[in-house]
């Protein structure tokens, strides 16, 4: 992976360039972890080998897998970074996947195996965001 700061003010900013190879889901979360980043807006365009998003059964409180075992366009791969309960980086992520008949697959971004490239864009946000596990519900939200 590759990274640049492109605006190192109070809100930073910063562009990755994921590698060929590179999980996607665990490679931004390190470099969240790595640079402290405690709010941010994450937006992200490339393509996958394969991926799996997810989609929330509220009744059993978790989420249930959808794979995608091709390579798939990301069309659009948006959501936040906030801190966890653990003190450490939280994505929340959701994709759409472009497949090659033109079809779509969304949800929740689980993972994914980047091929050739992902081009992920990450604007920090001036206040912290805090995610807190929601025993209700069986996941994590942000806590305002």
């Amino acid at each position: 992976m590759k990274s640049k700061s492109i605006n190192d003010g109070a809100e930073r900013t910063f562009v990755l360039i994921l590698d060929q190879g590179e999980e996607a889901f665990e490679s931004i979360t390190e470099f969240a972890d790595r640079e402290r980043i405690a709010g941010a807006s994450v937006s992200a365009i490339g393509a996958f080998s394969g991926a799996k998003v997810g989609w929330f059964d509220f009744a059993a409180k978790a989420y249930k897998p959808i794979e995608v075992k091709e390579q798939c366009e990301v069309l659009s791969l948006l959501g936040d970074v906030a801190q966890g309960d653990d003190g450490k980086a939280s994505l929340h992520l959701h994709a759409v996947l472009g497949l090659k008949d033109g079809t779509l697959r969304g949800g929740h971004f689980l993972s994914g195996a980047v091929q050739p490239t992902l081009e992920v864009t990450i604007i920090e946000t001036a206040l912290h965001l805090r995610r807190k596990k929601r025993s209700d519900l069986g996941i994590a939200l942000i806590s305002i």
